[in-house]
């Protein structure tokens, strides 16, 4: 089996391909090249970050044109740098 395995601190993020086809109210059909680029994710893998704030499993907030869109095994996945990572999507409880 192989997987990949960032290195020089770079993140590898798991992209959920959004193949719906969208249309707009009037029933305009939005092609994939006019679709706002997604950019939040999960973390598949880390490299070796002493103190990562963001483990495997965990979702994130990324820059919009941040990374290398990669496809592996079927997958589509982003491989960036973790300081392009903006934030960590948290659960909280509601008051």
């Amino acid at each position: 089996m192989k997987e990949l395995q960032p290195i020089n601190q770079n993140v590898l993020l798991e992209l959920s391909e959004d193949k719906a086809e969208q249309k707009t109210a009037s029933g305009i059909i939005i092609p994939d090249s006019a679709k706002e680029k997604q950019k939040v994710a999960k973390v598949v893998a880390v490299s070796t970050i002493e103190e990562a704030e963001i483990t495997p499993g965990d979702e994130v907030l990324y820059k919009e044109y941040a990374g290398t869109e990669i496809e592996f095994e079927g997958k589509l996945f982003l491989l960036l740098p973790y300081s392009e990572i903006l934030s960590k999507i948290v659960e909280t409880e509601s008051i």
